[in-house]
């Protein structure tokens, strides 16, 4: 088995366990993507997989979503992958990522200040969830980053835990069909070989799907929370670097 292959595996592996809510590892996911194939071609290769997860997650957690927040924040990602379309191939990639890096950062440290201030003054500021909508719509379309943004929102509306990953993974099912036509017909990164490549990678996502819902299991709610943040903080930095 090939160097590429096993990377693939281990990065389908980790987006199942991610997807069943053990969030704040999406930059592990794209990593070893991108180290197993080119960078551009490794995003027509995952945005199967992830349709695989959404779908799973959708089904397990079809008792815990949130309506509200999730149709107040789709449109505004939705906004983001559009924009991303249009100009995603004319973006410094370096510069981008340094910029997203810092936003994420100083979005965890607003979030754990209100944390210890006890207050709910973030989950009521419309600017704060279009912007965050809008910048995970266009991380999602560049380069499969939307979780440390989604997270963020999520988070600063306090959700308990099951209600989060399920509002989060229609957000992701819906916001990844959307991406679906670009991809194929547009980028051209959707092809027969990178389906026949989700084909043998698919059994990875299942498994760890389902290793992932005993894990959360483990999490109390206020654990969730904080693994959470400390985890988009520790994707943002892996970022940043």
């Amino acid at each position: 088995m090939s160097i590429p292959i096993i990377l693939a595996l281990i990065s389908a592996f980790i987006l199942g366990v991610a997807k069943a809510g053990v969030k704040g590892v999406g930059i592990i996911i794209v990593a070893l993507m991108a180290n197993a194939f080119d960078a551009k071609a490794s995003t027509g290769i995952l945005l199967p997989l992830l349709l695989v997860g959404d779908v799973l997650s959708v089904v397990y957690y079809k008792k815990h979503v949130k309506w509200k927040y999730l149709w107040s924040f789709l449109p505004v990602v939705l906004l983001g992958v559009i924009l991303a379309a249009f100009v995603g191939h004319f973006l410094d990639e370096k510069a981008f990522k340094f910029w997203m890096a810092v936003i994420i950062l100083i979005s965890v440290v607003v979030l754990f200040y209100r944390d210890l201030q006890n207050s709910q003054s973030v989950s009521h500021s419309k600017w704060f969830g279009y912007a965050m909508g809008v910048t995970a719509g266009f991380t999602t379309m560049i380069g499969n980053l939307a979780g440390p943004f989604a997270n963020i929102y999520f988070l600063s509306t306090r959700l308990p835990k099951n209600e989060f990953i399920g509002t989060a993974a229609w957000l992701f099912l819906l916001t990844n069909v959307v991406k679906l036509p670009v991809h194929i017909f547009s980028w051209h990164t959707i092809t027969r070989e990178s389906i026949l490549i989700d084909v043998y990678l698919v059994p990875a996502v299942i498994i760890g799907f389902f290793l992932g819902l005993r894990i959360v299991r483990y999490f109390t709610e206020d654990w969730y929370r904080k693994f959470l943040l400390i985890a988009t903080a520790i994707g943002a930095i892996f970022i940043l670097f």
